[in-house]
């Protein structure tokens, strides 16, 4: 499988004044595939150490630190030489060792020459739980001292060229908008089996080499279920994980109800729940890459996140495979034209949107809504792009009729707004019509 994030492994490796590289993401969205495939490709070899459930490994950094005799001691252990400079040091599932996480430091310092790749999940929740060392050196973040890169699902250009569709890639990075619209339909018949399969590498994996929509969907009923097993593990209050668990069950049900708010409400939950029990449950599953927190904002203005209200906010899951599972999704609707698109009022469509938001920008976008009383609406998603906000409204049937993001850009003076839906591309001046499957290029429109 191909996976845009290797161009931004190759860049780290080839930059000057590098760092060691943490590669942070949800458990199975493939970074230990993406480094070893990348180590393989670019070095000598990989002295790959993994963390978990491996008591010798993590001996290797319970005492000192001094990067010279820890890069040794990894090279007995995996039988390579990571003082060579060819060898990329690959430390797996790190926030099991809080204290490998600390010696990235003196790696940046001492040993600015070896490459060093951390890959891990939930970093702060580890670091959070460690305790001091015996020789007085308690594990720490590297502030400063590291490099980022943060993996999500797979994007549906991502799940093209795994299912062999390569020349539609090209077809959809072409710089003419309107020359993708020629092969619409088989665009929007690939478009759903990606909401209905998702991003999740093994999945993806599975389901180009089978076709077996039963297969795939079991696959993401075990990673639904083993991210619930997961919770206990990184939580030690029972109370905690309990709660985690029902806000990652409501996630999915909150979406799907077509009589909600449009917003995530604690009280949804369960009977009697409130944000003051639920909020932490919420911050976790988000600091988990586990769901996506889009926050309303009161007016469109820059920087977005001055103008946050996280009293408002909006949840949706890292994948639109897996909230498919959730909700038991059945795989005929695949069979029912454009059923899946608008699905509980839409809710796939968002989703889809969300989710590859975040992975081109690497932040989470934003929402805004009227408050109901003297004026009503709301505009799905609004984000930051080069300075200038955009607006960005979802459709996700063929009809485009509303007025709520032409009445938001009049109100607050916005000339550029972009709605992604199931038409063809149109660009009418102040309003760009972009079609589901080019979601690529929305954060490209607003640099034309």
């Amino acid at each position: 499988m191909e996976r845009t994030a290797m161009t931004k492994l190759i860049a780290w490796k080839d930059a000057p004044g590098r760092k060691p590289l943490v590669v942070n993401g949800a458990r199975q969205v493939g970074k230990t595939w993406l480094v070893t495939e990348f180590g393989g490709q670019y070095f000598d070899s990989v002295a790959h150490v993994v963390f978990l459930e491996n008591d010798q490994a993590k001996a290797i950094f319970s005492r000192s630190l001094d990067p010279k005799t820890v890069l040794m001691l990894i090279g007995a252990l995996t039988g390579t030489n990571p003082l060579d400079g060819k060898t990329l040091v690959f430390l797996d599932e790190i926030q099991e060792c809080p204290r490998a996480i600390t010696a990235l430091k003196l790696f940046a310092e001492q040993t600015p020459d070896i490459p060093v790749v951390a890959a891990g999940s939930l970093l702060g929740v580890a670091l959070n739980r460690a305790d001091g060392d015996s020789d007085g050196i308690s594990a720490s973040w590297p502030v400063g001292k590291v490099s980022f890169l943060d993996l999500y699902p797979m994007s549906f250009e991502e799940f093209l060229l795994a299912g062999g569709h390569g020349q539609l890639v090209k077809l959809l990075e072409t710089g003419d908008p309107e020359t993708p619209d020629t092969l619409s339909e088989q665009l929007k018949g690939l478009l759903r089996e990606y909401l209905f399969i998702g991003g999740m590498p093994e999945v993806v994996r599975e389901y180009t080499r089978t076709r077996s929509l039963v297969e795939a969907r079991r696959i993401q009923m075990e990673l639904l279920r083993g991210y619930e097993l997961d919770f206990s593990k990184h939580v030690e209050s029972a109370l905690a994980t309990e709660r985690i668990r029902e806000t990652w069950r409501s996630v999915p049900a909150q979406l799907a109800n077509e009589n909600n708010l449009k917003r995530f409400t604690y009280s949804s939950i369960r009977a009697g729940a409130r944000g003051r029990d639920y909020r932490d449950a919420v911050s976790w599953l988000a600091d988990a890459g586990l769901v996506i927190k889009v926050s309303k904002v009161s007016k469109p203005s820059i920087p977005l996140e001055g103008y946050a209200d996280g009293t408002y906010f909006k949840l949706y899951l890292l994948d639109i495979g897996l909230l498919g599972a959730a909700l038991h999704l059945d795989a005929t609707v695949l069979l029912n034209g454009n059923r899946l698109f608008t699905e509980y009022k839409g809710a796939y469509a968002e989703q889809f949107v969300c989710q590859h938001l975040l992975a081109t920008s690497g932040r989470s976008p934003y929402y805004w809504s009227a408050d109901g009383k003297d004026e009503k609406g709301e505009v799905d998603f609004v984000i930051e792009q080069q300075g200038v906000v955009l607006p960005i409204e979802v459709k996700a049937e063929g009809n485009v009729a509303g007025g709520s993001i032409a009445r938001f850009c009049k109100r607050f003076g916005l000339d550029r707004a972009v709605r992604l839906s199931l038409l063809g591309y149109k660009d009418q001046g102040w309003l760009v019509n972009v079609p589901l499957y080019s979601v690529a290029r929305v954060l490209s429109e607003d640099k034309r």
